[in-house]
């Protein structure tokens, strides 16, 4: 063999070396990424399931399949690209949009509890936004829809937190770090949803199995739980998915008004958890968090009950205005004349 050869394989060798480093790292980092935006991987999948409260079973699976379809359109086609674009041309826009992220956040959460409170002002306002829906097919396109938008905000703050705490590199590591993270994130949540929707059906067949006991008895009564037990499961899901719009909104407002210089909230917030976790020790990293994520709620409300109004009395009928103008849209209404 020749000295040539031999050193030539010598340079194949140290690259194999170095390409594995370097999928380690990247392994390394996206595994680290993706625990650092844990928190909101959580609040998206507590949002998640209450999209398809109220629909038929057999629409369950194929509603969350189209949200997860566009979750991760948002990530990998729109996100990505737009994170990568913008810390490197103006990295100084990132914090202002998710900031406004935040604060649709806030609007989608104080909204739910808005219904609840004032159904009849709540039915008003919802007209006032064109939002009701005349049958099933239209009410379905306008949930994933709502969903989707309520993902990619929720997906804007996942890859915000990946790429901020991703180590210096190339623009091409970062942005395989960042696929990987969306996707896994994505499979995750939405694999998770689905099987959290269909516990029911899944406690259904087992309460039906004839299997001899005591194996059959304990099965069944597994089976009986669930379908008993996952309409309250899930109701409660709904309530932590708008408390977690409501805290991760307030919490995105209170820390982009910080690196503006309007730290007064946070350092608020930050006290009183510090202080309600020395008081007591046993439980303090649970009571800061509990404290700190309660204040931003509050944060959060009231950014909600400002946008409300501003909504409904500013952004609506100004967007109802810019959509008359747009000659399709003034097509689909003569048609609908038409019709009538």
């Amino acid at each position: 063999m020749s000295v040539g050869l031999i050193a030539l394989l010598d340079d194949v060798a140290a690259l194999a070396k170095v390409a594995a480093a370097s999928l380690d790292d990247i392994a390394g980092q996206a595994a680290k990424a993706g625990a650092k935006a844990a928190g909101v991987v959580i609040d998206d999948a507590a949002v998640t399931p209450r999209y398809v409260t109220g629909f038929s079973a057999a629409r369950e699976l194929p509603i969350i399949g189209k949200i997860a379809l566009g979750s991760l359109k948002n990530k990998l086609l729109i996100l990505l690209p737009a994170a990568l674009i913008l810390s490197l041309v103006a990295p100084q826009a990132i914090t202002p949009l998710l900031m406004i992220g935040g604060l649709y956040l806030c609007y989608e959460g104080v909204e739910k509890i808005y219904g609840l409170v004032l159904p009849h002002a709540a039915h008003a306002h919802e007209e006032a936004l064109e939002t009701s829906s005349l049958d099933a097919q239209s009410l379905e396109d306008e949930k994933v829809a709502g969903a989707i938008k309520t993902d990619f905000i929720l997906s804007a703050e996942i890859m915000a937190i990946t790429l901020g705490s991703l180590a210096p590199g190339s623009i091409f590591t970062q942005a395989f770090i960042l696929a990987a993270v969306g996707l896994g994130i994505t499979v995750v949540v939405y694999g998770g949803v689905a099987m959290i929707v269909k516990a029911d059906d899944l406690g259904l067949m087992l309460a039906r199995l004839q299997i001899a006991p005591p194996a059959g008895a304990v099965l069944r009564a597994i089976g009986r739980a669930l379908v008993t037990g996952m309409p309250y499961f899930l109701k409660a899901l709904g309530i932590v998915g708008t408390a977690a719009m409501i805290w991760v909104g307030g919490g995105i407002i209170v820390h982009g008004l910080e690196g503006y210089g309007v730290s007064g909230l946070a350092h608020v917030i930050h006290d009183a958890g510090e202080a309600v976790a020395q008081a007591i020790p046993a439980l303090a990293s649970v009571l800061k968090w509990s404290v700190e994520a309660a204040g931003a709620g509050v944060i959060g409300i009231v950014a909600g009950l400002i946008a409300i109004p501003v909504t409904g009395y500013v952004i609506s009928p100004l967007w109802r205005a810019v959509k008359s103008l747009l000659p399709r849209r003034r097509h689909k209404e003569a048609l609908a004349d038409g019709k009538k």
